[in-house]
This record gives C-alpha cells, sequence and structure tokens, in this order.
C-alpha cells in the first residue's frame, strides 16, 4: 500500500527515507515494505546459494543480488525497487547504489502485503523495463508464476513440488519444496 502523501515522491525522498524504513519507489510513490516472514527468507537464502553456486560451477558472469538490493529500472530515477532476488548479466548495469536498468532474472516472494504488487504493479513495471525473466513464488498458494517476457508468452503456473526450469539457464531446474525442507 503507498504511504499516504498527496505529491509524487522522487529518488531523493527514496535514498533518503529514514534508517530502518523500506520502501519501493514506483511511479512516484512510495510503498512501504513489511518486514519479511521466515519463511520468506529461508526462500530468499536458498535461491540465492543455488542460483550462486550454479553460476560459480558453470563459470558464468552474471550475479545474484539478494534483497534489498536496490534496482534503478529506468533512466529518470523515477522507478526503485529492491527485488527479493535480482540476477544481473551486465556488469556495466551495477553501481555503488545497486543496478541501473533491468536485471536478467527477477523472484519476487509474495507475502500477504505484497500481493497486488508483485502479481501485478511490479510484473508491468519489470515486462516493460526489459526483464528477461520473472517468478512470482507464493508460499500461501503453493505456486510459482513465471512470466518469460522475451518469448511473449503466457505466464505458466507452477505447484512447488513441480521441477521448473530457470529459462536464462536451460539447464538449472529448481524445486520449490525442496527449498523449503
Amino acid at each position: 500500500m503507498p504511504l499516504p502523501k498527496e505529491h509524487f515522491y522522487t529518488s531523493d525522498d527514496y535514498w533518503n527515507l529514514p534508517d530502518g524504513q523500506r520502501a519501493e519507489l514506483i511511479d512516484g510513490q512510495l510503498y512501504d515494505m513489511a518486514p519479511p516472514s521466515r519463511i520468506h527468507q529461508k526462500l530468499i537464502s536458498q535461491f540465492t546459494l543455488i542460483l550462486g553456486e550454479f553460476i560459480k560451477n558453470n563459470h558464468g558472469s552474471c550475479e545474484v543480488y539478494p534483497a534489498p538490493f536496490a534496482v534503478n529500472l529506468d533512466a529518470n530515477d523515477q522507478n526503485w525497487v529492491e527485488p527479493d532476488i535480482s540476477v544481473i548479466c551486465d556488469k556495466d548495469k551495477l553501481t555503488d547504489r545497486g543496478c541501473t536498468g533491468a536485471p536478467d532474472f527477477i523472484i519476487e516472494i509474495v507475502s500477504p502485503s505484497s500481493r497486488r504488487l508483485d502479481y501485478n504493479i511490479k510484473m508491468a513495471l519489470y515486462s516493460n523495463a526489459g526483464v528477461r525473466e520473472y517468478w512470482i513464488v507464493d508460499p500461501a498458494k503453493e505456486r510459482t508464476t513465471i512470466y518469460r517476457f522475451e518469448d511473449d508468452a503466457a505466464p505458466m503456473i507452477y505447484q512447488f513440488n513441480d521441477e521448473v526450469q530457470v529459462d536464462i539457464y536451460k539447464n538449472l531446474h529448481i524445486n520449490i519444496s525442496d527449498l523449503l525442507k
């Protein structure tokens, strides 16, 4: 839910939030971020480990960044988000502040307060920004919705016990249920 204020916020507002307050700046509105659950954090840790090890073992050049990690999706500083997992393959996009431009792969883990944001607002934002692959991992529904924007295809929905291919890495498959054991 956006924080109440009747004007547009800027990147200066985003970068000058009080210590400890996390929010995302989307189209001039700040969206407060609730503290994550234990399951949320476990999934972030497991995804970071699996993706990082895969990249390392395959001598890849991409880098994995878990939240909090700032991603500026547009050149005009209007949208700053903190995806749960960002995989960036173009190192020229990396700055001291985070990532400038679209990551190649983003994972968002849905919490009750982020459902509308992850499924609607961020999905459109990521698609328009040029993200190649976007996963919405929904622990409450035990399913993962996958958008492969490069293919311009309908989203695919997988249950947590399904083996799911990471499209940017043809030989990497992840079973979400295994991450929660």
